[in-house]
């Protein structure tokens, strides 16, 4: 598939989203996605183009960063319960609790005490979710640490892009086995059929996004719903021009 097609399957795709959101926001549903996976996969870029042509009023984004002194003291879950979709709403998480299934005990930020408890928790933890009707799905974005070396070196090299290398990022390159055999035992433990996880190949980032998109749509029986057809009723009158009273920008070289 050519950049053409698979813009015009993109499009295509959010047309669905589109509808999907409209379903939500019938039918009352809440839908958490969670995104996890490699560092460089395209968590971000994923996130971006599902939510590119929705209402803003119906979704969220949510990548919360370091917890603070007072949040590393609570709960563990406590910091993410706030964020949880409400009624017709579309949340989706860039980067999760999973945290503590790969990052945190990779890069040693938790005991092993707490790791373990982690794994043990979840399960119910996602049990309470959709017992109370919230839909969770779960993806990890795989990338071949060649790959992952390459976008790297892209990000490394380009000033627009280097905020996205985080020392975390960097620390971690070495950990890429060991993030992998975490990664395993993280989805044995906590796939369940009420919180499935599915891997997604993103060595192709354009395609893993179409992938993505197509089965997370596959996941949801909003395929009837449409959205409303809307008719401008006939202006009366003639168009007016707008009329600026405050000081307007002026802009250098620029006729109005």
């Amino acid at each position: 598939m050519g950049k053409h097609g698979k813009r015009k399957a993109l499009d295509e795709l959010q047309l669905e989203l589109l509808r999907l959101q409209y379903w939500l926001r019938r039918t009352g549903k809440r839908l958490l996605v969670i995104f996890e996976g490699r560092d460089a996969a395209g968590k971000g870029g994923t996130i971006k183009r599902i939510v590119e042509t929705l209402d803003t009023r119906g979704y969220r984004v949510v990548a919360l960063g370091k917890p603070s002194d007072v949040e590393a003291a609570q709960w563990y879950f406590q910091r993410y319960v706030a964020h949880l979709p409400a009624a017709g709403e579309f949340v989706l998480f860039d980067r999760s609790w999973y945290n503590r299934a790969v990052v945190e005990p990779a890069m040693g930020f938790c005991s092993p005490a707490q790791y373990e408890a982690f794994l043990d928790a979840v399960p119910g933890f996602e049990k309470l979710l959709a017992d109370d009707g919230i839909i969770l799905l779960k993806y990890w974005l795989a990338v071949d640490q060649e790959e992952q070396e390459r976008r790297f070196a892209e990000r490394a090299s380009d000033p627009l892009k280097r905020w996205k290398l985080s020392p975390v990022d960097l620390a971690a390159r070495q950990k890429y086995a060991e993030m992998g055999r975490l990664r395993d035992t993280m989805i044995e433990r906590t796939h369940a059929d009420r919180a499935p996880w599915f891997v997604v190949d993103f060595n192709d980032q354009k395609r893993g996004r179409l992938d993505l998109i197509r089965h997370l749509l596959g996941q949801l029986p909003y395929q009837d719903e449409d959205i409303p057809a809307v008719k401008l009723p006939r202006l009366k009158g003639k168009p007016k021009r707008e009329q600026v009273t405050a000081q307007a920008l002026k802009v250098p070289g620029h006729k109005a």
